[in-house]
Formats: structure tokens, C-alpha cells, sequence
């Protein structure tokens, strides 16, 4: 990421990686290639979301805004290496890729640093991708940031995890065959 600071992901190589890791290139032979170390900046940035204590009197939603904002405060660590990173990861498949199956694991993650991993509900799998897309909002608007205190990540995060929230009650309350029945309403802006 200090090398991505000063020049665009793509263009990084391997060899200029390891040299800058104090590594040798032959300590990556058959180990790692610029891809999978692509795979591993979202796993690290997660770990910061289990490095705080949390309150477990606060509600759901706090918890995991909290957790959230962890990662978040993280990532400003390291700012234009990861905006440089993202360019990359939205500009082709492989990336946009790794950045799906990257959401959904720092969402899952994220659920268990909160203490929600075990919450009943609608199912992990929804709960996941409902969080996985405020999550990715989040993200687009931690890189349009201006502010050194995250007003604006702040904002958008928990907007997004209060419409989730209603999102997740709403479905809850439905009985299952109203909800194989029902038709969209064009007032639902529900996933």
C-alpha cells in the first residue's frame, strides 16, 4: 500500500513488492503472486474491526456501526494507497470480483466482532448481504471524504445500517407464504 501511494496498483510488480516487504522474490515462489496479495488487503483491514471492546448493553445497530467505523478509521492509515487499490479493483473483472466475495466476508466478519453472528433472524445469508451493501456505500463514501473526522462515512454507514435494520424487520414480520405471494411494492426500496 506505501508503494501504491506513489503509483497506480496495476503497475506495481512482484519483485518491486518484496523488495519494498524486506523480502527477497524467491520467498514468493509458488506462494503468492500480485493477486493474491490483492485478496489479502481486505482481510487485513477486517482484523481492525475485532481490536476494540464493545459495550454489549448498545444496541445491534451501534454495535455494528462501531465495529465499522474501526475498520474505516484503519483504513485512513493508508488512504491513497487504497483509493489507488480500488481504481484497480473497480476497473476489471478480477477485481470486481474480489471485491464480492471481499464484502461479504468483511460483512460476516463484522456480524461476529458485533456478537451478532448467532442473532436469529430472516438468515445469515440475507443479513450478510444486506450489510455487504452498506458496507460497499460506506466504502464509496469513505473515498469521497473530505472531512479528517469520517463525517460523511459516518453518515452514510449508519444511514445505510438503519435502512437495513428496517429492511430486516420488515421481512421478519411477514408470514412465509406472503412473502413467496406478495408483489413488489414500488414504494419498497427494500434489497
Amino acid at each position: 500500500l506505501r508503494l501504491a501511494e506513489l503509483r497506480a496498483w496495476d503497475t506495481l510488480t512482484l519483485a518491486e513488492i518484496a523488495a519494498e516487504a524486506g523480502y527477497q522474490l524467491s520467498d514468493f515462489h509458488g506462494l503468492l503472486d500480485t493477486y493474491k496479495l490483492s485478496a489479502r488487503v481486505d482481510p487485513m483491514l477486517d482484523q481492525a474491526m475485532s481490536e476494540g471492546a464493545l459495550d454489549p448493553s448498545e444496541t445491534p445497530r451501534n454495535r455494528l456501526f462501531d465495529v465499522l467505523m474501526m475498520r474505516f478509521e484503519a483504513m485512513e492509515e493508508r488512504r491513497d494507497g487504497l483509493i489507488s487499490f480500488m481504481r484497480w479493483r473497480d476497473s476489471c473483472v478480477s477485481g470486481l470480483a474480489l471485491r464480492v466475495r471481499a464484502r461479504q466476508a468483511t460483512a460476516r466478519w463484522a456480524l461476529i466482532c458485533a456478537g451478532l453472528d448467532g442473532t436469529p433472524g430472516p438468515g445469515p445469508g440475507l443479513q450478510r448481504l444486506g450489510l455487504a451493501w452498506a458496507i460497499a456505500r460506506a466504502d464509496s463514501a469513505w473515498r469521497r471524504e473530505t472531512s479528517s473526522d469520517l463525517t460523511a462515512t459516518m453518515a452514510c454507514l449508519d444511514a445505510e445500517l438503519i435502512r437495513l435494520e428496517s429492511r430486516l424487520k420488515r421481512f421478519r414480520r411477514r408470514p412465509r407464504e406472503t412473502r413467496q405471494e406478495a408483489s413488489p411494492d414500488k414504494s419498497d426500496d427494500s434489497l
